[in-house]
């Protein structure tokens, strides 16, 4: 694990500096021992910084500056395991660290240090998205929806679904696609009934009024 080692989240560990270990993991990084077991990981310029060396004995507040260190260091290997797998919101990955249980400041660090890396763009993230969902079937609405659930700011938001719709009209092709096949799942279903459940499903999918209902019809006729 990286970071501090579960048991040093409270305890001050009794004892001397017994040895720096480069990390494998990360380069930049060293695993300090105390008392010959591993204790903190912190990047090697904090080493640097408070000068540590065999045979220093950890007191309070050594404890407590490794410990932060160590935390923030342990938040900024989460978030880049994180955005590994696929993009996130800067809010959205911030939330995600905090309930895996990483403190809040070490996540406030770690967020900074990975937008230093370019990792963090919400700009660029809310253009993806809104790309890639209006091609699952998603409209502007429910892709707004989720973009502001995630905290990408309202001017990101805007800018995305301005983006993927330039003059503010909805493309029909594919809401009739998607209302076409769900009419045909709906089978011989009274029409007013056809017709609500159709409205629902189109307003999920985050499509304007407008468009439902010139869809809906068209599906269902006049």
């Amino acid at each position: 694990m990286a970071g501090r080692i579960p048991s040093a989240d409270t305890v001050r560990p009794s004892g001397a500096i017994t040895s720096l270990v480069p990390d494998v993991r990360r380069p930049a990084c060293i695993r300090i021992h105390v008392g010959g077991r591993p204790y903190y990981t912190v990047p090697r310029a904090v080493a640097a910084t408070e000068r540590l060396e065999p045979g220093r004995t950890i007191d309070e507040a050594l404890h407590e500056r490794l410990g932060q260190a160590a935390d923030q260091e342990a938040a900024l290997r989460a978030a880049l395991r994180t955005l590994e797998l696929r993009p996130y919101a800067r809010a959205d990955l911030g939330r995600r660290l905090v309930r895996r249980g990483h403190a809040r400041d070490a996540v406030a660090a770690a967020l900074e240090d990975v937008a230093g890396m370019g990792l963090l763009d919400d700009a660029a993230f809310a253009r993806s998205y809104a790309e890639t969902r209006a091609a699952r079937g998603r409209g502007p609405m429910r892709i707004r929806r989720d973009l502001m659930a995630m905290g990408v700011a309202r001017d990101a938001t805007d800018a995305a679904i301005a983006a993927r719709w330039p003059d503010g009209a909805e493309d029909s092709a594919l809401p009739l696609a998607l209302a076409t096949r769900r009419a045909a799942q709906l089978g011989d279903l009274p029409r007013p009934v056809k017709r609500r459940r159709l409205l629902a499903y189109l307003m999920r999918r985050g499509f304007s009024g407008r468009t439902i209902d010139q869809v809906v019809t068209q599906v269902l006729g006049a």
